[in-house]
């Protein structure tokens, strides 16, 4: 799904939501200087690999947070982790660098992806998280449990995870 598809899911599925359109931006430093309609609800999304490529992994956190691989590996029982290729992310998410979202694994045919979303962003006072839509000219601010149930749907697994 590209942009326009995600916009048209969104709205045929009558799920509240807001679109800040902006410069496209590669990182987190970019995106805040972008000036969020949201800030403490912009996510930061990391894709990452098993050594084995056996496993696929979408991290979504709250974007003022830090995720330590080694970590997350233990927690998990992952075997060593490290960034996905941008081949990868073609293959798995039909992004580019740059533009890894969790609406990305609407276009993972065979969910093949766990996405692994921060319990922060239900906790937080307004559900919101901002999050690419497969394309980092914009930001969609829509509520976690919104977003989760979209995913859910498609197929791929998910989990709740504390950072």
């Amino acid at each position: 799904m590209d942009k326009a598809a995600i916009y048209k899911l969104l709205k045929q599925q009558k799920i509240q939501h807001e679109i800040d359109e902006h410069e496209a931006v590669f990182n987190m430093t970019e995106l805040s200087n972008a000036k969020a309609l949201y800030p403490d609800a912009v996510a930061k999304n990391l894709f990452v690999r098993d050594d084995k490529k056996r496993n696929y992994i979408m991290i979504t956190v709250r974007g003022d947070k830090r995720v330590k691989l080694k970590d997350f590996e233990k927690a998990h029982a992952f075997r060593h982790l490290s960034f996905a290729s941008p081949n990868d992310m073609q293959k798995y998410l039909g992004v580019t660098p740059g533009s890894v979202s969790p609406f990305g694994l609407l276009n993972d045919k065979d969910c093949i992806v766990k996405w692994f979303v921060d319990q922060d962003f239900a906790k937080s006072q307004n559900h919101l998280a901002g999050v690419h839509p497969n394309d980092n000219t914009a930001t969609v601010w829509i509520k976690i449990e919104d977003l989760a149930k979209i995913i859910s749907d498609h197929g791929n697994l998910i989990a709740e995870i504390q950072v």
